[in-house]
């Protein structure tokens, strides 16, 4: 079997070594079967796509929305290399699943609006398959409801007209969408379970997603969620594709 490749833009260690373990364990591979380039470290490698199975991009405090004269120099090249990268993936509809950051740069790459309209506090969401979604392979047979970690302060307002919309929530229309048969993107992590939210909590304290001071009340809260089909998507997404 090929390899997927996890593309990752969180620059703390911490974090980027739990995302890693996270969609180890969500999608079932092992460290030799999910390759990590993380993209905030350096210019990206060259990626032969013949090479790997399937691409999974991990989210980040990255905003696609930020006014560009107000993005890190390194957040620039990221979003220029992604981009590049993108228009391959799209042209070949090569196996592609963004989370959360995933909706900014597949979005905007698609012709959508993202902005601030639906940004969602920390928190566990119920989200609703669509029709299509009810459909989809990734996610047939699933809860047409069922809750999902969230937190961001950008999403999708306009689905790009390339896309089909998969899943909503009450506060975000678009939850998660597909765009030609084979790259998706949702707003909702599914690699994440409560303990890696709660990391994430605290890492993140002071990078804008709450107040700092009401961080013990939000990990009281998440501590409470049942958040058990999100990491299925990923799963699926594994055994459609390798």
């Amino acid at each position: 079997m090929r390899p997927f490749l996890l593309l990752a833009t969180r620059a703390e260690d911490q974090a980027a070594d739990g995302e890693y373990a996270a969609m180890l364990r969500a999608s079932g591979l092992d460290e030799r079967d999910l390759h990590r380039v993380r993209l905030e470290a350096g210019p990206m490698p060259r990626i032969d796509l013949d090479s790997y199975a399937g691409i999974v991009l991990g989210g980040g405090p990255f905003d696609s929305s930020d006014p560009e004269d107000s993005k890190s120099t390194t957040q620039r090249r990221v979003e220029s290399e992604l981009r590049s990268l993108l228009d391959e993936v799209v042209d070949r509809d090569f196996p592609f699943l963004g989370a959360c950051y995933g909706v900014g740069t597949l979005g905007v790459h698609q012709g959508g609006v993202v902005d601030g309209t639906y940004a969602e506090p920390i928190g566990a969401v119920p989200v609703t398959l669509t029709d299509a979604g009810r459909s989809d392979p990734l996610l047939a047979g699933l809860p047409d409801t069922f809750e999902a970690f969230v937190g961001h302060k950008e999403a999708c307002r306009d689905l790009p007209p390339t896309a089909v919309l998969l899943a909503s929530s009450p506060a975000c229309p678009v939850q998660m969408f597909r765009v030609r048969t084979n790259l998706y993107a949702t707003q909702f992590h599914p690699e994440l379970d409560v303990d890696g939210i709660v990391t994430r909590i605290r890492i993140y304290q002071h990078y804008g997603y709450y107040p700092p001071e009401t961080m013990d009340e939000i990990i009281d809260r998440v501590q409470e969620a049942v958040v058990t089909v999100p990491p299925l998507i990923l799963a699926r997404f594994v055994e459609r594709y390798g």
